[in-house]
């Protein structure tokens, strides 16, 4: 497998970062039934993810790096496939995108499709076409399928998700960290696209 793919795949996983430079999402109109009726593939094909350790087996790279928007929701953890970059099969999206649950558990919440611009017109999927400005260099589509979005099913992040935040603590031994307290799952916090190329890199070193 050649580095660059591998860092095209690595690049998605903070591809919302790169949309909270662009206008903020407005509610769509709900999918008609032909894009219903295509989701019904996405559930099926997906549905065993809402185990989250089943995501590894499906070939989707697990990312500790919750990506946030602040007061205007987040994205939460995608988990990458670059088998599936490219695809336009609503059975075989590219991402999924997990959100924190429970302490120390991750809660599916959408899936994405992830297609490289290489000059052609912008794909379209369920009735959507994909955004340009998202991530450079690639199309992108999410579908917030398995948690309501009031900025609409296919708004690039959502305002009713969020990330952990730990706080410094000065326990000592056998003492509490804000981490633990937050759960396991409170992995890292990015917001915008502060620190974005640090952040891929450390996302790239981690795959090798």
């Amino acid at each position: 497998m050649s580095p660059r793919p591998r860092k095209a795949a690595v690049a998605v996983a903070a591809a919302a970062a790169l949309c909270l430079t662009a206008a903020p999402a407005r509610a769509a109109a709900d999918p008609g039934p032909l894009a219903w009726t295509q989701l019904t593939r996405t559930y099926t094909a997906t549905g065993a993810y809402a185990h989250e350790p089943y995501a590894a087996l499906g070939g989707y790279v697990r990312s500790d790096v919750c990506v946030t928007g602040g007061t205007q929701g987040a994205l939460g953890y995608a988990y990458l496939n670059e088998a599936h970059i490219g695809s336009l099969d609503p059975a075989t999206p590219a991402g999924l995108v997990y959100a924190s649950g429970g302490v120390g558990t991750r809660e599916l919440a959408a899936v994405e499709w992830v297609v490289e611009d290489t000059g052609q017109a912008a794909p379209e999927l369920f009735g959507r076409t994909f955004a340009s400005d998202v991530l450079p260099g690639y199309f992108t589509l999410a579908a917030w399928i398995y948690r309501s979005n009031a900025d609409g099913l296919f708004a690039p992040w959502n305002p009713a998700v969020s990330c952990p935040v730990a706080q410094p603590s000065a326990a000592g031994a056998g003492g509490t960290t804000a981490a633990d307290t937050a759960g396991a799952d409170a992995g890292d916090s990015l917001t915008g696209t502060v620190g974005l190329e640090q952040e891929l890199d450390t996302l790239f070193d981690s795959l090798l």
